[in-house]
């Protein structure tokens, strides 16, 4: 409440006509006191020759201010370019002053103006002081007083160069930063023991838990620019053991207008401590491959098909055609493109098992590329909900996969999951069969059949970040299911540029894999997200061990048995040489499981492992299944019928 009468206060008496008349007021205090300095701090001058001139100093003064409109800045947010538009009301002040002196002396209509030249000089010097002092006694009263009615924390600012002194300022000069910055930390020897704006520089080593716990520092922000990966990364894991939160500064293309804003200094996340540079694909191919077409979308509401959807809408595109059955995200996202500024965006509420639905939506729009990310991913659900995953992920794709070849739709991208591969789960499975089915599809020549298959999504829906976060807002504990489970991440605008890089490269039959560096152990990503939040493991949060799901695997994997990889032009896309399949007898089977799944038939699950001979399932009860057909598994369908 005192705060915001300071505040109040601030803004009600200080308008720039207030500014105007405490210039003025300086201006006339100087002129006297450059009298008094030239006279040798004495009186021995004319008293009546000043009084006449004062007015007409004030006069030009005022005229002076009004040009170059130093009066009307932000005086708690003074910096260079108020100081330097004062020292041009100054100059002309003088500049008009000699002017008028050397004018009255050819035309001597005011005999006492005859200021001498070293008043003016005197003057000038004085009143450039005295403005730029009184807007700094001013800011700095003002955050005093500001800072007297706020809880303050220290921070330590990891980076002395250039971007670390604009992030100081920057957390200096705004009204509602809570932080003092205490210190900065650097590695240049030649900074180290110096002082950058009254701010001391420490070397590395002085980071130590007693350096913490002694200057009370509750942040450390990252502010160094052009930083390599690999050195973040190994600098956050460091920094994250303390009780501290560490948050780190984007780069400066991002900053707002080439200035730094304390919104945009970010809590570090959890992907910088993945252990492989982030991928940015910026090809040209794929803008040119979505220039002037038709585009549709199938699960674009959803994390990988709205991301889809937000680089697409930076296209050149004919119409883009969005396709989801959740109408409340498809609103959102809708939303969102129009704020945006993008228009040319097509929101469809639609179920893509529904034929006649979605054959309408082909017709009508001719869509020139079909983008495929509509599934029911969730691994525990979809084991014991396997008419779903059924209906959904492998019914539901060949509806959009058949649709495409009766249209002529020049190229289908699929967007597939590693569980596909090996799979252990009905989910991996149903994808495993898309996949399949869409091979199938492409020995039709007609339509470019491309599939791309990556792991986890950081961030996405029901994904273990979000659920973590959740987790420590509650105040734990975290859940892991195994202490050793290991997984592939990657973050959503990746998975998106992997799927549109596809796109452009891809000429129809290929599984797209995605170099994803090393897996990840869960239960460190735990610890290490609750290290990010400033909390200490296992005093503030613990991580409870609950085993695996139904249909969980230990460890993911990207290639398949019998599976090997040929590179492309991009180093961290690979493509996937699998193996043969029996195309019309494997086409035939998905048919009749797809009939069978829509009567319910508990033979289903039999028959998808006919059709994925490696599908063993794991940790659920499906594996009598697996137990009872072990020699057969691979014979002929009749074992459906024992």
């Amino acid at each position: 409440m005192i705060q915001n009468y300071l505040t109040n206060k601030v803004h009600k008496y200080t308008s720039k006509w207030i500014v105007l008349a405490i210039d003025l007021m300086m201006i006339a205090i100087t002129f006297v006191f450059s009298y008094i300095i030239r006279f040798n701090l004495t009186l021995d001058f004319e008293i009546d020759m000043l009084l006449l001139q004062l007015p007409i100093i004030m006069v030009i003064g005022l005229l002076s201010f009004l040009i170059t409109g130093s009066y009307k800045g932000v005086i708690r947010h003074t910096g260079v370019r108020d100081v330097y538009n004062i020292f041009n009301a100054i100059c002309l002040t003088s500049i008009i002053t000699i002017f008028m002196v050397v004018l009255n002396r050819e035309v001597d209509y005011m005999e006492k103006f005859t200021v001498p030249l070293s008043i003016i000089i005197i003057h000038s010097l004085l009143a450039f002081m005295a403005l730029c002092a009184s807007r700094y006694i001013f800011k700095t009263v003002y955050y005093n007083l500001m800072k007297q009615f706020k809880v303050s924390k220290n921070v330590l600012i990891y980076g002395a160069g250039e971007s670390g002194i604009l992030t100081q300022n920057a957390l200096s000069s705004h009204s509602s930063s809570t932080s003092k910055v205490v210190g900065y930390i650097d590695n240049d020897k030649e900074k180290v023991g110096k002082n950058i704006n009254g701010v001391r520089v420490y070397g590395p080593e002085v980071l130590t838990m007693n350096f913490i716990k002694s200057h009370v520092i509750s942040e450390i922000i990252v502010s160094i620019q052009n930083i390599d990966h690999n050195h973040l990364r190994e600098l956050v894991e460091e920094l994250v053991d303390f009780p501290v939160q560490v948050k780190i500064v984007p780069p400066i293309e991002h900053w707002i207008n080439g200035e730094l804003r304390i919104s945009q200094i970010k809590q570090i996340q959890i992907e910088d401590l993945l252990d492989r540079a982030p991928i940015d694909i910026q090809n040209k191919r794929i803008a040119n491959e979505l220039k002037d077409k038709v585009i549709l979308v199938t699960g674009g509401a959803g994390s990988i098909g709205s991301e889809l959807v937000r680089q697409i809408a930076n296209c050149e595109y004919r119409s883009l055609i969005v396709i989801d059955q959740a109408e409340s995200d498809l609103y959102d996202l809708e939303q969102e493109l129009k704020q945006n500024g993008f228009h040319n965006f097509i929101p469809m509420v639609g179920d893509i098992r529904d034929k006649n639905r979605m054959s309408s939506i082909f017709q009508e729009f001719r869509p020139n590329m079909v983008f495929h990310a509509a599934a029911y991913k969730h691994v525990p659900l979809m084991e014991y909900n396997s008419y779903e995953a059924i209906k959904i992920n492998i019914a539901g794709t060949k509806v959009i996969v058949d649709l495409s070849i009766d249209n002529n739709v020049d190229k289908f991208i699929f967007v597939s999951t590693d569980k596909a591969v090996n799979p252990t789960n009905v989910m991996g499975a149903t994808k495993r069969i898309a996949e399949m089915y869409i091979a199938c599809a492409q020995q039709y020549q007609k339509t470019k059949f491309i599939t791309t298959r990556f792991g986890n999504v950081l961030g996405s829906n029901g994904s273990v970040i979000p659920l973590f976060k959740k987790q420590i807002e509650k105040g734990g504990p975290l859940t892991v299911t195994h202490k050793d489970i290991t997984r592939y991440f990657m973050t959503i605008p990746e998975a998106a540029q992997l799927v549109l890089e596809a796109g452009g490269m891809g000429q129809g039959g290929e599984i797209f894999i995605f170099d994803m560096g090393k897996s990840v152990k869960i239960f460190d990503l735990a610890k290490n997200m609750i290290k990010l939040s400033g909390l200490k493991y296992p005093e503030d949060i613990d991580i409870k061990i609950t085993g695996l799901r139904p249909g969980e695997k230990l460890y993911e994997e990207l290639l398949a048995n019998g599976e090997n990889t040929m590179p492309t032009y991009h180093k961290k896309i690979m493509i996937s040489k699998s193996r043969e399949l029996l195309y019309e007898e494997t086409r035939s089977k998905i048919n009749e499981l797809c009939v069978s799944n829509m009567f319910f038939n508990e033979n289903t699950i039999r028959l998808m492992k006919i059709i994925v001979p490696e599908y063993i399932s794991n940790n659920s009860e499906l594996c009598k299944l697996d137990k009872k057909f072990v020699d057969n598994i691979k014979t002929t369908p009749e074992v459906l019928q024992s």
